[in-house]
């Protein structure tokens, strides 16, 4: 297949110079047929229907065999596609291949700016512009006419011919054991001798197989540089002009027998079919890439039209709307307003927060401070409830007191009253007992105005006790207001502060004055047993 590309290059170029009127069709006179023919024949036939007519010779520097070469070279690395063209890499690639078998230097800055100038073109080029590229000395300026030809003619034994390596050494006969010297020429699978390097007459071909091998020798017969080819029926020495040419030979013809061994094509046509294998990946991926984008593009038209309708749906949709927006937005002002006002109290109430957070703060700063005066005043405190704890017993001391007063006076009256009683039951008797009784009367009435002085004295002691109990009062009231002068001081300054205070298990009766000194079932119990006292006195009269 790989043949079969090759030959149809040239005869694509042949049968395009003979379609004059650009039909696609050739007469048969036109045409020759050749069972046996060479290859480099065939290419010359080829090129000779086809330079005639797209050849300029003008401003060329090179010969028209070097034109052929280079036609030659363009056949082997233009793109298997018609009409034919040479790609920018595979331009670079020949042009760094020429500069170096000329001895030079490859400026990459000038092909650059040429492969800038080349791509506002058409990035490619055929095999005429390459022909003038090369013979016009565009990338050889400086050089002699001589050295680009010989040049191209190295490139082109290379790529073309598959010539690994040639050049002059001895080579020592079969037959007289003469060392002679001859153009040896190394190709994949063989090494071919002239005797020049014209190539006119042909010596003989050492065929390489996979069975061959290459070894040096050492030196012998006043010959240095010696090496030699083993074959499975022959072996060959041959003597090198140097070591170096002699390393290169060995290398070179080792290389060839590996490739043969591995079965693998010549480096360069691997190289080239790589650089083919890459374009093409790189092209399928644009060329996928370019499909996405159309796809992707065609998506998008059908979205456009999606949201065009939807756009028509919404214009629809915002036509209905508008009327309940306008109704709607009188609601949403009002709101607004009253957003507006609960953000400017929530403003207020952060401003009076954050007043509150500083005093906090400056507060926090003194609580040091404060513990020792809370400490102090717990002190004070502690002296505050022992003064209305003695106030208190002071005035349960007078409650009793008060309450026996009562009972006595309670007592008198009860005998007062019966003494009324039995006065008016004497004035209802005879005169005669009036008269005695107006004796007992007057002794009674003697022994009453004793009662009365006596309750008289009985009502002093108690306007007595009645006022030291409104002291004892007013005692335990300071002392009551005392203490919760100091409680409102630890409140104020502590916060949430429990004062530890003296208490009955029972349930405390309250007064005015504070706390009682006895319960609600003493008291009870009190009133009862007055009561109960009360009522036999009057029984007794």
């Amino acid at each position: 297949m790989a043949l079969r590309d090759e030959l149809l290059k040239p005869i694509w170029h042949a049968f395009t110079a003979l379609d004059l009127d650009k039909s696609g069709k050739v007469s048969k006179s036109q045409l020759k047929v050749q069972d046996n023919f060479d290859r480099q024949d065939f290419n010359r036939m080829c090129w000779t229907l086809c330079a005639r007519k797209n050849l300029n010779r003008t401003h060329l520097l090179i010969s028209d065999e070097d034109a052929f070469k280079i036609w030659c070279i363009f056949n082997f690395l233009s793109e298997e596609k018609y009409p034919l063209a040479i790609v920018t890499e595979e331009i670079e690639y020949f042009l760094r291949k020429l500069t170096e078998a000329m001895g030079g230097s490859w400026v990459e800055e000038r092909f650059e700016d040429y492969k800038l100038e080349l791509s506002i073109k058409q990035q490619r080029l055929s095999a005429w512009e390459l022909i003038t590229l090369v013979g016009t000395g565009t990338f050889s300026k400086g050089v002699d006419r001589q050295t680009l030809s010989m040049g191209i003619t190295e490139v082109f034994h290379e790529l073309i011919l598959d010539v690994f390596k040639q050049g002059y050494m001895m080579k020592k006969g079969h037959k007289r054991k003469n060392w002679t010297e001859r153009w040896f020429l190394l190709r994949p699978n063989s090494i071919s001798y002239y005797v020049s390097e014209d190539l006119a007459e042909k010596k003989g071909d050492i065929v390489l197989n996979a069975n061959c091998c290459v070894e040096s020798l050492p030196d012998k017969e006043g010959k240095k540089c010696l090496f030699y080819v083993k074959c499975s029926d022959k072996s060959y020495e041959i003597n090198a002009s140097d070591k170096k040419r002699k390393q290169e030979w060995i290398q070179a013809i080792q290389m060839c027998l590996s490739l043969l061994q591995l079965g693998r094509a010549v480096p360069h046509r691997e190289s080239l079919q790589k650089r083919r294998d890459l374009r093409q990946k790189q092209q399928a991926e644009q060329e996928e890439l370019e499909l996405r984008m159309r796809e992707l593009q065609t998506a998008n038209e059908n979205k456009q039209l999606q949201l065009e309708a939807m756009r028509k749906k919404l214009e629809e949709a915002a036509a209905n709307a508008a009327e309940e927006e306008r109704r709607l937005l009188q609601t949403q002002t009002e709101q607004q307003d009253r957003y507006r006002m609960d953000l400017e109290r929530e403003k207020m109430v952060r401003q009076e927060m954050e007043e509150q957070v500083a005093q906090k703060s400056s507060e926090l700063e003194q609580y040091l401070q404060r513990v020792h005066e809370l400490e102090d005043m717990y002190h004070r405190l502690e002296d505050a409830l022992e003064d209305e704890k003695r106030a208190r017993q002071d005035e349960e001391t007078v409650r009793r007191l008060q309450a026996r007063l009562l009972e006595e006076e309670a007592v008198k009256r009860a005998e007062l009253e019966q003494i009324h009683l039995h006065q008016q039951r004497a004035i209802s008797e005879t005169e005669v007992e009036k008269q005695e009784l107006r004796k007992e009367g007057t002794a009674k009435e003697n022994a009453l105005q004793a009662a009365m002085l006596q309750l008289e004295q009985l009502e002093k002691e108690r306007q007595g006790a009645l006022e030291q109990y409104q002291e004892v009062v007013q005692k335990l009231e300071d002392a009551a207001n005392n203490t919760r002068t100091w409680k409102h001081k630890v409140a104020h300054h502590e916060g949430l502060v429990r004062l530890v205070q003296p208490g009955s298990k029972g349930p405390q009766k309250i007064t005015n004055w504070g706390p009682a000194s006895f319960t609600e079932a003493e008291l009870s119990m009190r009133e009862k047993d007055w009561q109960e006292r009360k009522n036999q006195a009057a029984e007794n009269q």
